[in-house]
């Protein structure tokens, strides 16, 4: 595994779970408001080193009992060609699992819920089915998104969806596009895009026309309420 980033623990990431956070290198995705701009970059291109897998594990054997859980998140993890065999290692160790996706690849999620390695999948829907484009550079079939989607809420233990609110990638009419695709999900998770982190594209900071205040976050909240069991505005 790649693995650009390492936090020993958390509180907040994991549901109920402290946690370790594993950062993994390379993103398929441009969202301008990316919170991680060093992880999108490929690892053969970043600056730096990437951690020691050992390292980690060692890490983990060390702090049993004191951590319960451990967060894969990115970058995006299903690039990577060895989650699925480091995951397996994790749950031997007797961790639960936590990931987070961006859903741009169902099959690699199909394999980790067959054969029960997730405890809990946070996946990203950035925007409808037909503005994916705005984030996700060159040719894709949207319809991978879509069989994620149903994933998630047929074979995932526990899961949460969840939207960066920014324009042009989220309007109410987006929203009840998003709603519909996901339609009796359990959770839904608003979050509003943050201007005092250093992004992807630092000038889409600038333009007050792509933000939400909170009164338009409640009512984005108010659209999506009409499709899941629970939404929450962060």
């Amino acid at each position: 595994m790649n693995i650009g980033g390492f936090q020993k623990n958390s509180l907040i990431d994991f549901p109920g779970t402290i946690a370790c956070i594993l950062f993994t290198q390379g993103c398929n995705f441009i969202c301008p408001y990316c919170h991680n701009p060093d992880l999108v970059v490929s690892p053969q291109t970043r600056a730096g080193d990437l951690y020691d897998e050992n390292i980690i594990f060692e890490f983990l054997k060390k702090r049993k009992g004191f951590i319960e859980g451990v967060v894969i998140t990115g970058g995006e993890p299903t690039m990577q060609n060895d989650l699925i065999d480091f995951c397996r290692k994790i749950k031997d160790m007797g961790y639960k699992l936590k990931l987070d996706s961006n859903g741009t690849r169902p099959k690699v999620l199909a394999q980790l819920f067959k054969e029960e390695l997730v405890d809990f999948i946070s996946m990203d829907i950035k925007t409808s089915l037909e503005n994916y484009y705005l984030v996700l550079p060159g040719k894709f079939d949207t319809a991978k998104i879509l069989e994620s989607t149903r994933l998630l809420m047929e074979k995932a233990p526990a899961y949460e969806f969840r939207t960066t609110c920014s324009r042009p990638f989220v309007s109410n009419k987006i929203m009840h596009d998003i709603g519909k695709m996901i339609t009796g999900a359990s959770t839904y998770i608003l979050q509003k895009c943050s201007r005092n982190v250093t992004v992807l594209d630092p000038e889409f900071l600038t333009l007050d026309k792509n933000f939400f205040s909170d009164t338009q976050m409640i009512e984005l909240q108010k659209i999506i309420d009409n499709y899941v069991v629970t939404s929450v505005v962060r």
